[in-house]
C-alpha cells in the first residue's frame, strides 16, 4: 500500500467518518499521528504481535506511572525544548539563562520562604556534603529582579525525590524561595546524587532494548518566575559528576554546570555555622521580558501537589 493510499483510507476512518462537530485540533493531530504509525507499519512490516506487544508496553508503562520518565528518555521532552528555543529565538530574544527539562518529579505547594531557605531536614548530614547555592535573578536587560518566585527541588544521596519516596520528610530537599529587595536568593542543601530508571521498570526495560542505560546525573531543578517574565524551567548539573555528559534523558546544556567550589577557609566555615569544609555554587538566572512574538511557555500538564 503506497502512502497515499493510507493517507486516503485514515482520512476515511478520522475525518469523514464524522457525524457531528469535531474538535479540529485534535482531529488534525490524531489524523497525522494514526497516518504515521500506519505508514511506520507498512515500511517497517511490523507483524500483529509486534503491535500487540507495543500497546502491552504502552498500557504497563501507564499503569506504574512511567510515561513521565519514559518521554525524555526518548529525546521527547529534549525536542519540545529545541523548538522552544528556535521560537525565542525567531522572536530575537537571546542571552538568557537555557532552559532544559522538566522532568516528572515536581510537586507544588513548598514552603515559601524570602531570601533563603534550608531544603534538607538533616537525617543524611552524617553522610552528605553540605551545599550553599546563590544568585541573583536579572531580567534581560540586567536589572535585578526583588520578589522573584525561585522553585528548587532534587533529589536525596539515593537519588530519590520526597512524595514520591515516602522515608523522606514532607518536601524534604523541595523549598520556593521569593528573592530579596536585590533580586538574591541562597539556599542550604545537601549535595545530591545522580539516579537511574527504576531497573526493572518500563522506561528500563526499553532502554535496554535499545542498548542504553538509564542514568542521569546529579543535578538541582528549578522554576523561575517573575511578573511580566517568561517563566524558565531549567536544572543545573553538579560538575564532576559520572554521567555529566551522558544523560539518558539529554537535559545536560552548556551554560547550566557551574563551578562547585570546595569552601576550607575556616572563618568561612564558622560564618555559616559549620564545623566541616563546605561546598559552594553561584548561579544567576536570567529571564526573558513576556512577549507575544513568542509561544506560552507555561506548560499545562498533570502535576503531583502535596
Amino acid at each position: 500500500m503506497t502512502h497515499n493510499d493510507i493517507d486516503r483510507l485514515v482520512k476515511s476512518w478520522i475525518v469523514d467518518s464524522a457525524t457531528r462537530p469535531a474538535d479540529a485540533r485534535v482531529q488534525q493531530v490524531v489524523l497525522r499521528l494514526v497516518s504515521d504509525l500506519c505508514k511506520a507499519i507498512e515500511d517497517l512490516d511490523i507483524q500483529p504481535s509486534e503491535f500487540w506487544k507495543g500497546l502491552e508496553y504502552l498500557s504497563a508503562a501507564g499503569a506504574a506511572n512511567e510515561l513521565g520518565l519514559l518521554a525524555p528518555g526518548l529525546g521527547l521532552e529534549r525536542f519540545l525544548d529545541i523548538r522552544a528555543d528556535e521560537a525565542e529565538s525567531r522572536a530575537g530574544l537571546s542571552g538568557g539563562t537555557p532552559r532544559t527539562i522538566e522532568g516528572p518529579l515536581y510537586v507544588a505547594g513548598a514552603p515559601e520562604s524570602k531570601g533563603f531557605a534550608r531544603l534538607d531536614d538533616g537525617t543524611e548530614s552524617a553522610d552528605a556534603e553540605v551545599l550553599f547555592m546563590q544568585g541573583t535573578v536579572y531580567d534581560d536587560q540586567g536589572k535585578p529582579l526583588p520578589n522573584t518566585k525561585v522553585e528548587v527541588w532534587h533529589a536525596n544521596l539515593k537519588g530519590n525525590y520526597s512524595f514520591f519516596d515516602q522515608t523522606q520528610s514532607h518536601f524534604n530537599l523541595r523549598r520556593t524561595i521569593i528573592t530579596d529587595e536585590q533580586g538574591r536568593y541562597q539556599f542550604r542543601s545537601i549535595v545530591p546524587k545522580g539516579y537511574g530508571c527504576p531497573p526493572n521498570g518500563s522506561t528500563q526495560r526499553l532502554l535496554d532494548k535499545l542498548g542504553r542505560h538509564g542514568q542521569r546525573p546529579a543535578h538541582i531543578h528549578f522554576f523561575v518566575s517573575a511578573e511580566g517574565l517568561r517563566k524558565l524551567t531549567t536544572q543545573i548539573n553538579i560538575d564532576g559528576d559520572e554521567y555529566l555528559w551522558d544523560d539518558f534523558a539529554f537535559a545536560s546544556r552548556d551554560g547550566l554546570v557551574p563551578a562547585i567550589t570546595k569552601v576550607t577557609d575556616a572563618a568561612a566555615i564558622a560564618a555559616k555555622g559549620l564545623t566541616e569544609p563546605y561546598a559552594s555554587i553561584d548561579f544567576d538566572f536570567r529571564l526573558y521580558s513576556e512577549t507575544r512574538r513568542a509561544p506560552a511557555v507555561e506548560v499545562d500538564r498533570i502535576r503531583a501537589a502535596a
